[in-house]
């Protein structure tokens, strides 16, 4: 699937962010250059025909070819015309519509086909810049890719997307083999679809999403230097994501074995980011004020409904060697989460609970130290089942769970020494101090003891374990608890436990 990926996308953005153009840029230097960062690219880049028809150079039955590890791409355009506008610049129009066909073949001996048509009429670019660091701008009242999934020549999938009022801005420099591409493109909507068809089990999916934004920023090198992403990495090669949207809706229809189901969903507004470089990972996506709905045959009542106000979810890991210590980051977010009363009432069927909205929220920070460069496999297998770096500092910058009318909260700071690992069993010793706060937890172990979902002697272990560590607060139902780590020891509330 990942080389689907690399030559579908290669293939399909080559036709649109490889129109970079030369100094002051002539119609004959804009298909020069195309030709030339394709090869950059593994592509082929041919045509039937090349000639000049006044102030435009015109390329009939121009082809996109590609062949990687096996994997080909196939793509035709009718026609691309490049018109001088006398200004510096060249005006690139194509044809309305063109057809990519991408072949694999699969390990157990099937092949896998995927035919798009990629349709764009009205379609406008206008380059502009200098040899080295070339700048577009596009123009698109609707783009569309309709995507047809085969395999042994039986469909699979049948895709669509569609972008309305597109624009965009581009940014290509290239400076020895490395070439830096920026991007902005936004439009007004987009819409999907999806219809799956297997020995009758199917999956029909369609949605829109308004507001579309996606910015992108990368060093790209050829096609034979990530063969090796570790030294890819080191060369330069960086790819940073980030994508945003508004309010969208979806609905996904599902039947399986004979039995339908069904899921829809609203949302106010989302967001992808994805970053790579030499030294840091980092992906996070999100959602706020969603509403899901879903029904089926096997589910106990007619419905299902979920709603959020936020969820988010943010990963930063460092994937180079290092001496110093470098940061990385974890965070979980849902908050104000609520479910429907068809599932409180089936295990809280007389309403003992507070069915007020829950939270969870994980915000914690650190450093590390890396032994090996993480995507160096060779580096990666020698070290057995030693771990590939060492822990340095944690922190707990926000802590909560709020649920059935109790809430833990928490904050906390540790350092860590790696050279003993004896004190803890095999944990690097720390030291430093987390707090925490729960509110209200007694009162939710009375009732959940009222409603028979825990016996009354674990509520007494729960109980006992709650007067070890921590102590009452201000107010009524509030423990305060202190864990310290310090001289090798283990305190809570400034008892020694360990």
């Amino acid at each position: 699937m990942q080389k689907w990926y690399l030559a579908g996308t290669t293939a399909v953005v080559m036709l649109i962010s490889s129109v970079s153009v030369k100094a002051q840029v002539t119609p004959e230097g804009v298909w020069q250059n195309w030709q030339t960062l394709g090869a950059s690219y593994g592509q082929a880049i041919v045509s039937d025909s090349v000639a000049r028809e006044g102030d435009t150079l015109v390329v009939r039955n121009m082809k996109i070819l590609m062949d990687q590890d096996g994997a080909t791409v196939n793509g035709t355009l009718d026609e691309v015309r490049f018109r001088d506008l006398g200004d510096g610049t060249v005006e690139v129009t194509m044809s309305d519509s063109y057809p990519v066909r991408m072949m694999m073949p699969a390990e157990d001996g099937k092949t896998q086909e995927l035919n798009l048509t990629i349709t764009q009429p009205g379609l406008r670019l206008v380059a502009g810049g200098n040899a080295t660091e070339t700048s577009y701008r596009l123009d698109g009242p609707s783009v569309g890719v309709a995507m047809q999934a085969i395999e042994n020549g039986a469909t699979l999938a049948d895709m669509a997307l569609n972008l309305t009022a597109m624009t965009g801005n581009y940014l290509v420099a290239t400076e020895g083999e490395v070439s830096r591409l920026d991007s902005l493109i936004e439009a007004q909507n987009l819409s999907f679809t999806l219809r799956a068809d297997d020995a009758g089990n199917t999956v029909d999916v369609n949605g829109t999403l308004a507001g579309l934004r996606v910015k992108s920023e990368g060093n790209f090198l050829g096609v034979a230097a990530m063969e090796n992403l570790a030294e890819a990495l080191k060369a330069g090669f960086s790819s940073n994501l980030d994508l945003g949207y508004g309010a969208g809706s979806f609905v996904i229809a599902v039947v399986d074995a004979g039995k339908p189901a069904k899921i829809t969903a609203t949302n106010e507004s989302g967001h992808l980011k994805f970053d790579m470089n030499a030294q840091n990972l980092r992906y996070a996506l999100g959602g706020t004020g969603v509403s899901m709905v879903i029904s089926g045959a096997d589910i106990p009542f007619p419905e299902l409904m979920i709603n959020y106000g936020e969820a988010s979810f943010d990963f930063l890991m460092p994937v180079a060697k290092s001496i110093e210590p470098v940061a990385f980051g974890f965070l979980t977010r849902i908050v104000d989460l609520t479910v429907s009363d068809e599932i409180w009432g089936m295990i809280d069927p007389t309403a003992t609970l507070p069915r007020e909205p829950a939270t969870l929220v994980i915000d914690a920070k650190g450093t590390g130290t890396l032994a090996v460069d993480l995507f160096d496999e060779a580096a990666m297998s020698q070290l057995g089942a030693a771990p590939p770096g060492t822990l340095n500092t944690l922190s707990i910058a926000d802590l909560q769970a709020r649920i059935a009318g109790a809430a833990l909260t928490g904050t906390g700071d540790l350092t860590f020494d790696n050279s003993d690992l004896v004190t803890f069993d095999g944990m690097p010793a720390p030291t430093g101090r987390i707090d925490l706060s729960l509110k209200g937890g007694n009162g939710l172990l009375d009732k959940l003891v009222a409603m028979g979902l825990i016996p009354e002697d674990q509520a007494m272990g729960a109980r006992m374990m709650m007067a070890m560590f921590a102590k009452p607060g201000e107010g009524e139902d509030v423990l305060n608890s202190t864990l310290e780590f310090k001289d090798k020891g283990f305190y809570a509330n400034g008892q020694r436990l360990q």
